[in-house]
């Protein structure tokens, strides 16, 4: 059961929100799932994946709708996102908001993780679905690519916002409803492709939303990293220890007494301790700086020596040094070979 980890009440009440105003009722749905219908009144409790999957499948079945995720797609609120969704409403362009979904999305859920690309004049965003019910996945990607779309065109007050592509796994639900995308998405759509993506265009990115807000974003992330942390609070200490790194090197810093004081102990106590899981405090370091790395060199246009002061280095030559030593590239050929694929 813990295999699919845990979603948000905010998840569970947009699917809720659809099947009433279809007239399903969902409290018999919700007790076969094991879910208390009580549930849908608390704002920041979370359910089980498999409850959430269990739950989606039982819908799915009730409606016999081959499109349900994408339909349910047009109840998409701000409050769908939890806090993620107040960030992306304080953001200054659509750019800025799309690039909080990756580090914030654990907090709408663990339905699955997306991964940014950069080609040329277009941005590719890729979702990797964790769920695995066959009936479920397919509606769930709609939903998710749907929710986007329309999330975003309300963000940006431009109801003709578009993809210029969409990519679907699943299998086409027939000429009859393949209209339905079309009309929603206003992009090409490609089913049975080898991989679940949207793609836009750059400069779509660069518009500018309703109610910048950077004090509030500022303070919106702070309390995202805060329930973040408090989601991994049965992980293992080297997956402790990594979190607190990455939050440390977004403000430059590489001390590992600083590491060891957000947890709670000394840094020999920190030593000894990932000694016993076979680790040290160094080989985590690196490995999260060079994860950071790549994400930045990937998705922002970040110049390298910046990028190398926010990783803590001291010297560009440092981080040149280190780069090539993990990928066999420096940083710049790193970062054009990720444009030319």
């Amino acid at each position: 059961m813990e295999t699919l980890g845990t979603a948000s009440i905010a998840a569970l009440r947009q699917y809720a929100r659809a099947a009433e105003s279809a007239d399903v009722d969902i409290n018999p749905l919700l007790n076969k799932a094991d879910l208390n219908p009580d549930i849908l009144d608390t704002d920041d409790g979370r359910i089980n994946g498999e409850q959430f999957q269990h739950f989606i499948h039982l819908l799915c079945e009730q409606t016999g709708n081959p499109i349900l995720g994408l339909e349910i797609g047009d109840f998409v609120q701000p409050g769908s996102y939890s806090v993620l969704g107040y960030i992306t409403m304080s953001c200054a362009t659509l750019g800025e908001a799309v690039a909080r979904i990756a580090p914030f999305e654990k907090l709408v859920g663990d339905m699955g993780t997306t991964s940014l690309a950069m080609k040329g004049e277009d941005i590719k965003l890729t979702w990797n679905c964790n769920y695995t019910d066959p009936i479920v996945r397919p509606q769930l990607v709609d939903n998710v690519f749907a929710s986007w779309v329309n999330y975003a065109r309300w963000l940006a007050d431009n109801q003709e916002a578009s993809p210029s592509s969409v990519k679907l796994r699943r299998e086409s639900p027939g000429s009859k409803f393949e209209k339905a995308y079309q009309d929603r998405w206003l992009c090409p759509v490609t089913f049975s492709a080898e991989e679940d993506s949207i793609t836009l265009k750059k400069n779509l990115l660069e518009t500018r939303l309703r109610h910048p807000d950077p004090l509030l974003r500022k303070t919106l992330e702070a309390h995202a990293l805060s329930q973040l942390a408090s989601l991994d609070t049965d992980s293992d200490l080297t997956s402790k220890v990594r979190h607190s790194i990455q939050q440390q090197l977004m403000h430059g810093i590489t001390r590992q007494d600083m590491v060891a004081e957000d947890l709670g102990m000394t840094s020999r106590t920190l030593q000894r301790k990932l000694g016993q899981e076979g680790v040290s405090y160094q080989k985590l370091l690196d490995e999260v700086r060079q994860k950071m790395a790549e994400d930045y060199l990937r998705n922002s246009e970040l110049a390298i020596p910046d990028i190398a002061l926010r990783l803590g280095y001291s010297e560009t030559t440092s981080f040149h040094r280190k780069f090539k030593a993990v990928t066999g590239k420096t940083p710049g050929e790193f970062r054009a070979s990720v444009e030319q694929t």
